[in-house]
């Protein structure tokens, strides 16, 4: 701890330990952002692994926190803690995970690793459950409530340490982990949270402040202020659009206030993003408002794109961020002021309602940068007094709701409840019953409510095959065991089965299999636009025989029909994808982002693995290699002719359509190659060519690569003068 510079504890952490963080008893910490939970967690896991044999395991809600994490516990390989991290592939039991001490996990992977029996469960003696709140999200809450409930059954002496956001049921998850409570409201850096309203923001401190107007928008003047105060700023909208709207606006302020040192790193930092991935329109805006100073962040950007935003604002060169709330989802990003612009969002079918106050205060917690700030400002604006006054009185002053358990839900119950028969966790309808009477939902609520529920989802699964019941006993089939195992959605799987099984008398192209995934209810479908319709039309005619679902009647079935449309949209766009449209122009003809073209892609890959898994189990022999080929080509975004270039690091889809055009088909084409022939075709620098040579085993004369390098570097250095 001296070594990382910690020479005193933060009051919420002494707390902790006082309460038996570094005992057996289970402990739930419900602070504010940056008041030291994740350092309580450290010392609490390598406490308890230097006492007992055994592992830790930290699970978080998303990717991108999981990875931040591992890097935070990287630095205990010092001390002979190997450290592992684990969020993709849901279809694996991961063994190699057995040598590690520490695994850092998204809450789906640890339900995946439970569902695939991982060897090492019970070995584990502590279980850090961070961002714990996220119970109440509606989408991901039922899984973390439900892995919470299983990993307390397989590892019974393990101890639980819950972190949180201040909630004001956090006493009410206490009482179902069995834990002790520590609750605060301390910072490391005071936020301040007031209401702007014409040039006067008013705190809740009972202080005002006024601002000083120079220009006509007072996101202007505020962003303005705090950059001038050597400040970065957050602004939180809610939607992607308007994130890029505003970060172009922003930058005509901000490009002025820029020293000329901060100007060069920019350029460093903008130019690093566009040498990241495939050149888009989306990344070519981003880096040039990076340039200026400003960046946007939002769920539609890639994951490149979005990591080296996060690590130019940690770094102070990016001044200004505008997201959409997912940022404040727990990512460590601080800024001197958070400006909240809209407090509303659009939910379809209620239209613009208000935002919940725990998000808004989770907002709110990102102002304040340790060893920068002495204070953090988080700043709404109202547009008149009545606004104002619900701001104060709802947001300022609110307190955040109470976390209840979605666990009712019924395509939510009926994955969990499959898979605890999967897993012989649970083997009777008593035992499911006193597995359920343990879980968040039966605290909150009743397990009698969710009775009717379980009855319903085993009916179900009987009538689909996915399990059978023998005197009273729950047995999965192999197909149900199966669906388990591809963490898909039971009805995903049922559509999948009875799809495959009518195929043999279809038609079957590509497309087919590519519809019947978009059909599914874990493809989420694509939104039709009014223009969409004619052409959807059209291309819905033409495939028609190719569907091996039933086609809803466009007149007897109007909403069917466009649920219809919207899937042969999101079909579409996977087979632009395979046959090598490029990233820009399937962005621009369907109107996404290349975050959102990310997810599709790795949603289709894990659903046609899930038809080939399918097709392998019922001995649909003839359809196994199409699928396989499939899969491969969805991983790779390419036709079929370019699967063996593609498999190579450092090329990708666009550099192996490139290799393939100038002549070079195969890896035996390539091993061939000579180093200076490669370094002439478009996008295969020297580096590039290198690379492709090691990896083929081909030849690298070594005084060609000097002269080459030689040659790299001064066109570098070249253009670096030129830019200067």
């Amino acid at each position: 701890m001296k070594k990382e510079g910690y020479k005193t504890l933060y009051p919420t952490q002494e707390e902790a330990f006082k309460m038996g963080a570094l005992t057996d008893e289970n402990l739930v910490l419900s602070c504010p952002t940056a008041s030291g939970k994740t350092l309580v967690a450290e010392i609490c896991i390598i406490n308890t692994l230097m006492k007992k044999s055994g592992k830790a395991i930290y699970l978080l809600p998303l990717r991108a926190l999981a990875s931040e994490k591992y890097e935070d516990f990287k630095k205990y390989s010092s001390l002979g803690f190997k450290v592992a991290l684990t969020s993709g592939d849901l279809d694996s039991s991961d063994p190699y995970l057995s040598r590690y001490d520490i695994i850092i996990a998204t809450n789906e992977k640890m339900d995946s690793l439970i569902r695939h029996n991982a060897s090492w469960l019970r070995e584990i003696r502590v279980i850090v459950v961070d961002e714990i709140h996220v119970i109440n999200d509606p989408s991901r809450g039922v899984t973390l409530e439900i892995t919470i409930a299983k990993l307390r059954r397989i590892a019974p002496h393990a101890k639980i340490l819950a972190l949180s956001a201040t909630i004001s049921n956090s006493s009410e998850i206490a009482e179902w982990l069995n834990a002790k409570l520590v609750e605060s409201d301390w910072r490391p850096i005071p936020l301040k949270e007031g209401v702007l309203l014409n040039d006067e923001i008013t705190f809740n401190t009972g202080e005002s402040k006024f601002l000083k107007k120079i220009f006509e928008d007072e996101l202007l003047d505020l962003t303005s202020e705090t950059i001038k105060e050597n400040g970065q700023v957050l602004i939180f909208t809610n939607t992607r659009k308007s994130t890029i709207t505003l970060s172009k606006k922003i930058c005509k302020v901000v490009d002025h206030l820029l020293k000329k040192n901060e100007k060069k790193n920019l350029e460093r930092l903008a130019d690093s993003l566009l040498k990241s991935r495939e050149q888009t329109n989306l990344g070519r805006v981003l880096s040039e408002t990076i340039r200026r100073g400003v960046a946007f962040h939002n769920a539609g950007l890639p994951y490149e794109y979005r990591r080296i935003v996060e690590e130019g604002f940690k770094r102070t060169q990016v001044k200004v961020v505008v997201a959409t709330p997912t940022l404040s989802a727990g990512l460590n990003m601080p800024a001197r002021r958070v400006i909240i612009k809209d407090y509303r969002r659009y939910d379809t079918g209620l239209g613009y309602i208000p935002i919940s106050v725990l998000e808004i205060k989770q907002m709110a917690g990102r102002a304040g940068r340790p060893k920068y700030d002495e204070i953090g400002e988080a700043v709404l604006i109202a547009h008149d007094k009545r606004e104002f006054e619900f701001l104060m009185t709802n947001y300022v002053f609110g307190e955040p709701e109470r976390i209840w358990s979605k666990l009712a839900t019924e395509p939510a119950l009926r994955t969990h409840i499959l898979s605890s028969i999967a897993t012989n966790f649970t083997e009777t309808y008593e035992e499911l019953i006193d597995f359920l009477k343990e879980t968040f939902y039966a605290k909150q609520y009743s397990y009698e409510i969710i009775k009717g529920v379980t009855e319903k989802i085993i009916n179900y699964l009987t009538e689909e095959e996915m399990i059978l019941i023998k005197q009273n006993v729950f047995k999965a089939t192999p197909f149900g065991k199966k669906i388990s195992e591809l963490y898909i959605d039971p009805k995903s799987g049922e559509i999948i089965k009875d799809a495959l099984f009518t195929s043999h008398n279809r038609y079957i192209t590509e497309f087919s299999f590519l519809h019947l995934i978009s059909h599914t209810p874990d493809m989420e479908p694509l939104y039709l636009r009014r223009k969409d319709y004619e052409e959807l039309e059209i291309l819905a005619d033409s495939v028609k025989d190719e569907i091996l679902v039933e086609i809803p009647d466009k007149w007897e079935n109007t909403y069917g029909y466009e649920f219809f449309l919207s899937e042969v949209k999101t079909a579409s766009l996977i087979n632009d994808w395979i046959n090598e449209e490029s990233e820009e122009k399937i962005e621009e003809k369907y109107d996404i982002g290349s975050g959102d073209l990310q997810r599709i892609v790795e949603t289709a890959e894990w659903l046609i693995h899930a038809c080939y898994e399918i097709a392998k189990l019922f001995k649909y022999d003839w359809m196994i290699p199409k699928l396989l080929t499939l899969e491969k080509r969805i991983s790779k975004g390419v036709k079929e002719e370019l699967l063996e270039l593609a498999k190579l690091k450092g090329v990708g889809r666009v550099r192996a359509r490139v290799l393939f055009n100038a002549g070079y088909k195969t890896i035996i084409d390539l091993k061939k190659a000579r180093i200076n022939e490669l370094v002439k075709i478009p996008l295969i620098g020297s580096n590039i060519a290198k690379k492709i040579l090691e990896q083929v085993g081909g030849a690298i004369n070594r005084e060609t690569w000097r002269k080459l390098s030689s040659e790299e570097r001064e066109k570098q250095l070249n253009l670096e003068k030129y830019q200067k």
